[in-house]
């Protein structure tokens, strides 16, 4: 093989002349580092750039390779890219600093400017940038020892000393510590109440682990939910698993004053488990109402429950869509076939299909919606491709449009779950009112299909309405849109001439509640506190800048004031809300918002609105809204001391908390 000095091109030995001309283009990086030059008949060896030195290359027909090229380079042993390297990590980082080629002059060196940012190496920062990716990623802690990561780190920066799973672990719940003082301050601070909601998980060990999470709105009226606690149950089918759950919180963070009220996992959902808590509270810090606003459902629960009911009414005909589906997706030629039938057939549906996951029933849903928009499809495949034999027939797709309207009305619901903008509690009343009365109609349907379909999912959510009806009612009339309004309108429909028995119950439940908050002492007003008045002064600025006495001739008319006053039955801060008109319903109407710019005109009734609209209807995550089975926890975490498995899951919940905040004041900062 013969070389060309120039351009770096090589004849490829062993071509006849008419192909002489036909060069081979190297391809190798290690040619961006080296040039071949001739030493000798047929003799060719590897020149550096950078450093000069030679390397063997060809010899006649022979060839050396480019493996000892590239160690030259990669590995460190030319000096001069050596240098270069150290050079770079001691050099501040420009943003668009060009980068000559190696055949330029090395450029001037040039001594870093005081305000240019500068990077050095810290072992210390390293290990807080693992551990946080770990509790963000939820990756096992010993993956710090798993070969492939430990050589991924060496190549990536060989100063780093690796750490071994006792260190990270400990690293992680070193953030979790941190992060834990500073909610206290914000938790012991907050002007209201929180309310939880406990979930339960279970391992394979058949082990209970009860998620705490916790619901409060700030001073600055923003509603917030975060974890807070993952106690380890060993029996999770005892009746004393929920209180064992809150007297742990209660304990941890000192919150037995602010508790509100509690929603719990439909694992807790029996007589026993709720009794015990009410029992429990009883003694040591009542619920209002003596624990009726204890909620012993879980809406995303509820609704998962409805809907596999639904499922399962038609599951013959739900399986044949699922054949069919999986008959089209998991081959490309019967997938091909499909598409070309749609486009003959000139169907305009835009849906795609795909299998569902059992495990989530809105996957389920979706592939039905998708399906049945392409029947038509499915019907011509049937007649068009022999190996097609199980197509649904037209009364299969007539019960998977029927079965598709209820579980809209579910899946819609659950939606609204799955917001990161968390709902307040007084969004769901309407909602809960809207599929309670669909459904009470459709059991009574003269359709036997729909009847037999809506019954047990009708039943089923009677039980979750009276439940949960008290709270949800006290929750929609804090909203200024409805207050007693939707009440006394859903109540008529439901209830029929029993509204007005109800109704009643809403309304004397409420003004209840309320004297229970009249009977607590008032906080300052902000005017106050806000400039460490701790009561009102003694007496008034005139506009005129003079001061006022407080014996100013006029006490016999304060004391005249006083008697008619007290003669006069003035009205509570709650009567006058309700009376007062309705705020005009708009789309985007912010309802915490709304009591922020009020709190001063309801003092009282603002701090009873903030612990109502923190009620949490669901105990799950966002993730977690559309699960048809109970949460399972994987072998590694469940392998963990409970101690550290609490730190990750709650150290996670909480850095994105954090991150999301700061992301919406950047987003408010920039459209400011």
């Amino acid at each position: 093989m013969s070389a060309n000095g120039e351009n770096n091109e090589l004849v490829v030995s062993g071509e006849t002349p008419l192909n002489n001309n036909k060069r081979r283009r190297k391809k190798s990086i290690v040619w961006e580092h080296f040039t071949i030059e001739p030493v000798g008949p047929g003799c060719t060896r590897a020149c550096c750039k950078q450093c000069k030195q030679t390397f063997a290359y060809s010899t006649g027909s022979k060839l050396a390779g480019t493996s000892h090229l590239k160690r030259h380079i990669a590995m460190g042993t030319c000096p001069v890219t050596r240098r270069n390297q150290e050079k770079n990590q001691l050099t501040p980082y420009s943003p668009g600093t060009k980068t000559g080629s190696a055949t330029d002059p090395p450029p001037k060196r040039r001594r870093a400017s005081p305000g240019s940012p500068f990077f050095p190496f810290d072992q210390d920062t390293c290990r807080q940038e693992i551990a946080k990716m770990i509790i963000m990623h939820e990756y096992p802690l010993d993956i710090v020892e798993h070969p492939g990561f430990v050589a991924f780190v060496h190549n990536l920066q060989p100063r780093f000393n690796m750490l071994s799973f006792s260190t990270v672990q400990g690293d992680c719940v070193a953030i979790y510590l941190r992060e834990k003082q500073s909610l206290q301050k914000v938790l012991g601070g907050m002007p209201g109440r929180i309310s939880l909601a406990l979930d339960m998980w279970i391992s394979n060990q058949n082990l209970g682990y009860v998620l705490v999470r916790g619901q409060y709105i700030d001073a600055d009226w923003k509603l917030h939910r975060l974890i807070l606690n993952v106690i380890m149950v060993p029996n999770p089918d005892s009746g004393n698993a929920l209180t064992q759950a809150v007297v742990s919180f209660l304990s941890d963070w000192s919150l037995e004053s602010k508790l509100f009220t509690i929603t719990v996992d439909q694992h807790f959902s029996n007589d026993e488990a709720t009794g015990d808590l009410r029992a429990f509270f009883s003694i040591k810090n009542p619920l209002m109402l003596n624990g009726q606003l204890l909620i012993g459902h879980c809406y995303a629960h509820v609704l998962s429950s409805l809907a596999q009911d639904a499922l399962a009414a038609v599951r013959e005909t739900v399986n044949k869509v699922r054949s069919s589906v999986k008959f089209v997706k998991t081959s490309e030629t019967h997938e091909e076939k499909f598409i070309d039938l749609k486009q003959q057939l000139q169907v305009p549906s835009t849906k795609t299909l795909f299998l569902d996951d059992q495990t989530k029933w809105n996957t389920t849903y979706l592939m039905l919606v998708a399906a049945l928009e392409l029947k038509e499809v499915f019907s011509c495949l049937d007649t068009s491709d022999p190996e097609y034999k199980e197509a649904p027939s037209m009364d299969d797709w007539k019960q998977v449009e029927t079965l598709c309207t209820y579980l809209k009305l579910l899946y819609d619901e659950a939606s609204i779950l799955t917001s990161t903008t968390y709902a307040t509690a007084s969004m769901f009343f309407h909602e809960v009112w809207k599929i309670h009365l669909e459904l009470t109609h459709a059991a009574v349907s003269q359709d036997p299909f729909i009847s037999n379909l809506a019954r047990p999912m009708q039943e089923k959510l009677d039980k979750y309405w009276k439940d949960c009806c008290l709270a949800l009612a006290f929750a929609v009339v804090m909203d200024p849109r409805f207050k007693m309004k939707l009440v006394e309108f859903s109540f008529s429909k439901i209830y029929g001439d029993d509204a007005s028995t109800y109704i009643k119950i809403i309304d004397e439940g409420i003004h209840e509640l309320f004297l229970e908050y009249v009977a607590q002492p008032l906080p300052l007003t902000p005017t106050y506190a806000e400039h460490g008045i701790s009561s009102p002064p003694k007496g008034e600025t005139s506009p005129g800048g003079t001061l006022l006495a407080a014996n100013d001739g006029l006490l016999d008319f304060d004391v005249y004031i006083s008697e008619i006053s007290a003669s006069q039955q003035t009205k509570s801060e709650l009567d006058q809300y309700l009376e007062e008109s309705l705020v005009p319903r708009i789309q985007e109407f912010d309802i915490l918002g709304w009591w922020k710019l009020n709190n001063l005109k309801y003092p009282t009734l603002s701090r009873m609105a903030r612990d109502i609209l923190s009620i949490p209807v669901s105990t799950v995550g966002i993730d977690d809204v559309f699960d048809v089975g109970q949460k399972v926890l994987d072998s590694h975490r469940a392998s963990l001391r409970p101690e550290t498995l609490e730190a990750l899951i709650c150290a996670k919940d909480w850095l994105e908390e954090a991150g999301s905040t700061e992301m919406s004041k950047a987003i408010v900062k920039m459209e400011f």
